[in-house]
């Protein structure tokens, strides 16, 4: 049974399918190859958290509150952040599942991504002023009217976007993504 607040702790291999965490509070836990498939986590907080080897799927998200979250080795499809509590929303990423996940009109500055799989994802209006793509691949996700100012795609694969629909002043790419950049134009680019 959890407590309503819950401070400095760590569950390994939880599944928490059948508990009751909508409203709980969670500040500096560890949530370590955990079950989350299925869960009420509106209005819970999340603060200083991180989570190693979760699968967290089917969520209930409204109000969920990410400060300070670090996910590592997460299977994460589908989910919806957009949901989340906009207050200190801060989250970081690596070598997590983030397929279909809908990131619309959330404020991710300095957001790192760093070996992850985000397909068909969707960030159209976000804010990724200088977040990172460290080592990802983008597959068919949504980048519309999203402010990617001094954001680096240097490692990025398979990304493919209008730079007349998004800001891009002094992002980074490499020379292997510029036709991801020019794709609207159907043009060929060899080397």
């Amino acid at each position: 049974m959890l407590e309503m607040a819950n401070y400095d702790k760590t569950y390994r291999q939880v599944d928490f399918s059948t508990e009751m965490l909508a409203g709980k509070e969670f500040d500096e836990c560890q949530f370590i190859n955990c079950l989350f498939t299925g869960c009420d986590l509106s209005e819970t907080e999340f603060l200083n958290c991180s989570f190693e080897d979760c699968t967290m799927m089917m969520l209930k998200l409204n109000g969920t509150g990410m400060k300070e979250v670090r996910m590592k080795g997460c299977k994460l499809t589908g989910f919806d952040f957009s949901l989340c509590n906009d207050f200190l929303f801060q989250v970081d990423f690596i070598s997590c599942q983030l397929d279909y996940a809908l990131f619309t009109g959330k404020k991710m500055r300095k957001t790192r991504f760093s070996g992850c799989s985000i397909i068909q994802a969707d960030f159209s209006e976000c804010d990724l002023t200088e977040a990172v793509f460290d080592d990802c691949v983008l597959t068919g996700t949504t980048f519309y009217r999203t402010l990617l100012e001094k954001a680096d795609f240097r490692t990025a694969t398979d990304f493919s976007f209008d730079p007349d629909e998004n800001r891009l002043k002094k992002a980074r790419f490499s020379l292997e993504g510029l036709p991801g950049l020019l794709q609207k134009y159907n043009i060929l680019i060899e080397s």
